[in-house]
């Protein structure tokens, strides 16, 4: 009897390693395209196709596994020094391929998901365009790399940008904004997450819904609307100029024009965890602009 008491410990010893191990239960996520993904585990090697989802992979704490970014990601600082697959439309296929990636993050707009899968790549495509999209996708993102309480990025974002508003007065209600995404020009309306922002700090758009989030501008339309406020981005200012009737604009006339730099464009534009700060820059704009005589 004595001889079998090493094998018997043995045996104990291998079922408390085994019921002491964490378990590892396989997952799966449905992505924008109603796609289901399953994962046997988190992934450890990341690509992302969108700048927006760069910056919630490394807000969400997981930047270290990050392994390829398409050309416009560049926040943090830190995905500068990683490889450049292309951009979200035109990726460089082989050079994702060549990076082994357990996952790619790519936008629902991006034509190289089918063909990514064809060749063995799991492919999960987000597309944040309003604020509860940015909450949605912030705890998809949360789920594919098995991050608990993603949401609290969400409520960070939902606070700042709360308190961005209540640093504004009642009185600028009545102000009208005209936000430039870029040259087209396009601008941001009302159903857009910039859009959605302005109407949190109690301002008018002068895009309205029916439009659709980010629609290319007459710039006539933006003449008769004439509004109060212009946001624009530096690379808009150089063609501003050139556009007509534009000088007879109020917001023109009474130098109402906020223009941000590329790095603050970026914050503003990008639907992911630097939201709160595209609300404090927004609303900097109106207080400089409006508020203060």
């Amino acid at each position: 009897m004595k001889a079998h008491k090493p094998l018997q410990m043995l045996k104990t010893w291998l079922l408390c390693a085994l019921l002491a191990a964490p378990l590892v239960h396989a997952y799966e996520v449905v992505d924008d395209r109603g796609v289901g993904v399953s994962f046997e585990h988190a992934p450890q090697r990341i690509v992302s196709l969108l700048p927006s989802l760069t910056e919630t992979v490394c807000e969400l704490g997981q930047c270290a596994h990050l392994v390829g970014v398409d050309r416009y990601s560049d926040y943090p600082a830190s995905v500068k020094k990683l490889p450049q697959v292309g951009g979200g439309l035109d990726p460089n296929i082989e050079a994702i391929v060549a990076l082994k990636p357990d996952v790619v993050l790519m936008a629902t707009s991006s034509r190289v998901g089918q063909r990514l899968q064809s060749l063995g790549i799991k492919v999960v495509a987000l597309e944040p365009k309003t604020h509860a999209d940015v909450k949605r996708v912030l705890e998809k993102i949360g789920q594919v790399l098995a991050v608990p309480d993603a949401e609290r990025v969400w409520r960070a974002i939902d606070a700042g940008t709360q308190a961005a508003a209540q640093s504004l007065p009642k009185s600028v209600a009545n102000i009208r904004v005209y936000f430039e995404v870029n040259p087209g020009p396009y601008g941001a309306g009302e159903s857009s997450f910039i859009g959605e922002t302005l109407t949190r700090l109690g301002v008018k758009n002068i895009i309205p819904a029916k439009l659709g989030p980010f629609p290319k501008l007459n710039p006539e339309f933006i003449v008769r609307a004439n509004p109060d406020v212009i946001m624009i981005g530096q690379r808009s200012v150089d063609s501003m100029g050139q556009r007509p009737g534009w000088d007879s604009m109020r917001a023109v006339r009474e130098q109402r024009v906020c223009v941000f730099n590329t790095a603050q464009s970026d914050a503003l534009v990008r639907p992911g965890p630097r939201m709160a700060e595209g609300a404090r820059l927004m609303a900097q704009c109106l207080a400089d602009k409006v508020v203060k005589p």
